[in-house]
């Protein structure tokens, strides 16, 4: 690629590959010299900056693993993941800075703090070698460490290793076509492994990352266009949000080629209005945890065949990538029939080597199948439910752990949801089971946003589909659904409001 192609463009602002590349060289030469030789893991407290986004080039030079800090989060889970990490340094930008003594207080060990944006540290990285030689690492190396929600309220760490890495990324790069005048979204913290796309895809590629702010998410169209961006890649809360405010209107967004969605599941209406806005854009659902590297199942959306595949309103998340392998198991985790629903399991070259110094929790989720014609292999358990299409394709159906019990019947809430969704005006609809009292709950509760929503249309519609122990007991309309750090609808934060009490519904 050209040095003076432009590689990222952070508020405004545009990097070369050149200046990417010489900085990036220098950051990795001081980590070396601060840490007193080779790093294992280095930490990025930053979010959606230059030093951030350099950083994460800077550890991975050096030949460490790059361990995303975000300061969104509450400063206990910041310390318990630096503490885990086990970091030998950790790059903070300016905007974190303010809250770095509240993240480091209180731990055993206090890694060395390189603050790159100061003047010393400006003037430190200047006389830094541009030469730096480049280690060779091995494709067992891990490449980043990211931390996820664990069940016991400790984060898990996901290591997840260079050839995990290559494997994806040479899907991508081949799959998408990616050519030096592409302009990637980036609409993800760099604590989400789907950052890693927008970055690490496009510098493959030598084409340019456009970093947006959470303000920029707001009207993303406006983004789009002023920027004439090519590739999308966000969560489907997103154009959610944006059917909400009227933003996605036929023809709207006509410099895409591709539009990506993953994390959450994809609503048909929002599939089919984006394809609308975007008329000359691929649209794909992807689908991955990650503990399977970034994604690892796609649809391609088809106007005329895919409505005709959704279940629960809901576009199926497709087939595995080549050199993956699924499989749906049952609770006694024995493959089942098919065209049954299951436990989503996977295997293949993207697969984590397991969790972050829990040979336990590894022992849980990375377990040893033997699918039907295959030799023995060890299979990632995703905890999503899914079933297996006539062509082949996988819809998920929900998580395991959210199927309930209610009055002693299971329920699936994503075909609570699916019902709801279907109504007019509703954008987006949570389920919960609520009061729960023992392990089961005595009814459903349901929250929905959008426009016009008819509270009365909804029930009705649950009644016609659902059991009645399946009709919610109670609709709350919100405003606005809560996000986590990641964007997707945070189901704890409706759960903790329930429970306070203070929530008004139909």
């Amino acid at each position: 690629m050209r040095p003076d192609a432009p590689a990222l463009v952070v508020k405004g602002r545009t990097l070369s590959y050149g200046e990417l590349d010489q900085t990036a060289r220098r950051w990795a030469s001081a980590i070396v010299e601060r840490v007193g030789g080779p790093a294992a893991r280095v930490g990025i407290f930053g979010s959606r900056s230059e030093a951030s986004y350099t950083a994460a080039l800077a550890a991975l030079y050096s030949g460490a693993a790059f361990v995303p800090l975000n300061p969104r989060f509450p400063a206990d889970r910041t310390r318990a993941m630096i503490s885990r990490a086990d970091l030998d340094a950790i790059f903070v930008d300016k905007l974190a800075s303010t809250q770095l003594p509240s993240v480091l207080v209180g731990l055993e060990k206090t890694p060395p703090v390189w603050l790159p944006e100061s003047e010393s540290a400006l003037e430190l990285a200047s006389i830094r070698p541009l030469d730096w030689v480049l280690p060779l690492l091995p494709p067992e190396r891990v490449a980043y460490l990211l931390f996820t929600s664990g069940t016991t309220g400790i984060p898990k760490g996901v290591p997840i290793v260079h050839s995990n890495v290559r494997a994806f990324i040479n899907w991508a790069v081949a799959r998408y076509r990616i050519q030096p005048e592409d302009r990637f979204s980036q609409t993800f913290d760099q604590t989400f492994d789907l950052s890693v796309f927008d970055l690490f895809v496009a510098w493959e590629a030598g084409a340019c990352v456009y970093a947006m702010s959470p303000v920029d998410l707001l009207a993303p169209s406006s983004f789009i266009n002023k920027n004439e961006l090519t590739i999308w890649f966000s969560v489907p809360s997103i154009p959610a949000q944006m059917r909400k405010r009227k933003l996605l209107g036929p023809g709207t967004l006509p410099t895409l080629r591709w539009s990506l969605f993953c994390g959450e599941p994809l609503p048909r209406t929002s599939a089919e209005e984006w394809q609308a806005a975007a008329p000359n854009s691929i649209v794909e659902n992807l689908y991955g945890p990650t503990e399977l590297t970034i994604a690892c199942t796609v649809h391609r959306w088809d106007p005329e065949a895919s409505p005709t595949l959704c279940v629960n309103d809901m576009v199926p998340i497709g087939a595995p990538f080549p050199g993956l392998t699924a499989v749906l198991v049952d609770d006694e985790l024995h493959p089942v029939p098919d065209g049954k629903p299951g436990e989503l399991c996977l295997c293949g070259a993207q697969t984590s080597p397991g969790y972050w110094k829990d040979p336990a929790k590894t022992a849980e989720r990375f377990i040893r199948i033997q699918a039907a014609g295959l030799p023995e292999e060890v299979f990632y358990r995703t905890g999503d439910l899914a079933r297996q299409l006539p062509n082949h394709e996988y819809v998920c159906l929900g998580r395991t752990d959210h199927q309930i019990k209610v009055l002693g019947f299971r329920v699936e809430l994503g075909e609570i949801e699916g019902v709801m969704q279907t109504c007019a005006g509703v954008v987006q609809a949570v389920a919960l089971g609520w009061p729960l009292s023992e392990g089961t709950a005595k009814g459903v509760v349901a929250f929905v946003s959008g426009t016009g929503i008819d509270t009365t249309e909804i029930r009705n519609a649950c009644k016609a589909s659902l059991a009645d122990y399946m009709v919610p007991s109670r609709i709350i309309p919100m405003d606005e659904m809560p996000l986590n750090a990641n964007g997707k609808v945070d189901r704890a934060v409706l759960k903790a409001q329930l429970d306070s009490g203070t929530l008004q519904g139909a």
